[in-house]
């Protein structure tokens, strides 16, 4: 499958800092039992921090095949409209109060930018997609290639 578009939400470097102060904290906390105690709480705490902080960062948004795919959902680009391109101001009032909470959104906070896209299924109730990306454009612009070759296609 030849992706379109592709990317990770991954975290940002400075918020792995998160498992090494987990599990230093639960070094700390354990350290009242012995060293040995405490070295494995160290491990423990790091790597399951780790491990949460990895599957947070693990969605990823593709087109390919005509279809949108966004962490677990996979949508078709016939049954979606228009996308628009959301700074960091109208990202966070699309992410709060202009939210709709029947949209779909695959979002993080750590990513400032994001693409509102229109569901125009009629069976679908949904209303539209928010999806945090880093390149909102081109995102858009493959959806729009992907919905385009779909159309040629079934010609």
């Amino acid at each position: 499958m030849v992706a379109m578009y592709d990317e990770r939400l991954s975290a940002p470097a400075v918020l792995w800092l998160l498992p090494a102060g987990l599990g230093i904290s639960f070094m700390l906390v354990l350290l009242v039992f012995s060293p040995i105690a405490a070295l494995l709480g160290l491990v423990v705490g790091g790597v399951a921090g780790a491990v949460l902080l990895s599957s947070y960062g693990s969605p990823r948004i593709r087109v390919a095949q005509g279809h949108l795919l966004a962490g677990e959902a996979k949508i078709p680009v016939s049954a979606l409209g228009r996308a628009e391109s959301l700074d960091k101001d109208e990202a966070f009032a699309w992410r709060t109060h202009k939210a709709d909470a029947r949209a779909f959104m695959l979002l993080r906070g750590y990513i400032p930018t994001a693409l509102r896209v229109e569901v125009t299924d009629p069976g679908d109730p949904t209303p539209y997609l928010y999806l945090s990306t880093r390149t909102p454009d081109r995102l858009a612009a493959a959806l729009e290639a992907a919905r385009q070759d779909a159309t040629t296609a079934s010609k």
